[in-house]
């Protein structure tokens, strides 16, 4: 391992990254510094990605994933960027750092990008981030607690409910309508209300309103 290890923040708050700068570049490691490069953002962020590609890659690469440019005809974020970085700088680590901490959106960030750490922001400190570039480089992956708890939960209810279950149920939890949920998940609205009927009986709440069933598949884990 170099004495100098390379990082890449991005994010489309400065004060975030710029946090991370500054802490670890603060930090006293073993056998190694650290510098801290910043990127303000999706398209900032991708073209850092590019450039150091070609030249001298990134030892890690911290990433938000929720950041859209404003002239974005589609949403782009860092689940794009981490899937970029994957193909054309293989050596870099790649490490998500969201507020994001269901269930649901991590595991699918796990599942598509295949990230060698996943860190709650809520839980981002001095001694966490130095136990993530510790950890990733010499022995990925690395999740905070919460990262942890989401992939344990949908360990224990993987055989439960099926892909199709889940969606239904996030999309029910940020309020979208049955008649839409259709459309996202191909199904017939009368097929997706007596899946939500089936679903309250599986997690025995049968005689409960829609509110009911969210507040108990969060519970469990499933969204």
């Amino acid at each position: 391992m170099s004495d100098l290890v390379r990082i890449l923040a991005v994010d489309d708050h400065e004060m975030i990254v710029l946090g991370y700068k500054y802490t670890l570049e603060a930090s006293t490691f073993e056998n190694f510094e650290v510098v801290v490069h910043t990127a303000p953002g999706y398209v900032a962020g991708k073209a850092e990605i590019e450039s150091s590609a070609k030249r001298l890659p990134y030892d890690i690469i911290l990433l938000d994933i929720q950041m859209f440019p404003e002239d974005a005809k589609e949403e782009r974020g860092g689940e794009n960027l981490g899937l970029l970085a994957k193909k054309i700088s293989p050596t870099s680590k790649v490490v998500f750092v969201s507020s994001f901490s269901d269930s649901y959106r991590i595991n699918n960030i796990l599942k598509n990008v295949n990230p060698d750490g996943y860190m709650v922001k809520s839980e981002v400190d001095q001694k966490t981030l130095q136990t993530m570039v510790k950890t990733v480089l010499d022995n990925p992956p690395y999740y905070t607690a919460a990262a942890l708890q989401a992939i344990r939960r949908k360990m224990a209810n993987e055989d439960q409910i099926d892909e199709r279950d889940k969606k239904i149920l996030y999309q029910l939890s940020i309020g979208t309508k049955t008649k839409d949920i259709s459309t996202l998940v191909a199904a017939a609205s009368t097929t997706v209300e007596n899946r939500k009927r089936q679903l309250k009986i599986m997690l025995g709440v049968e005689n409960g309103n829609d509110f009911a069933l969210i507040d108990e598949a969060k519970k469990r884990g499933f969204i």
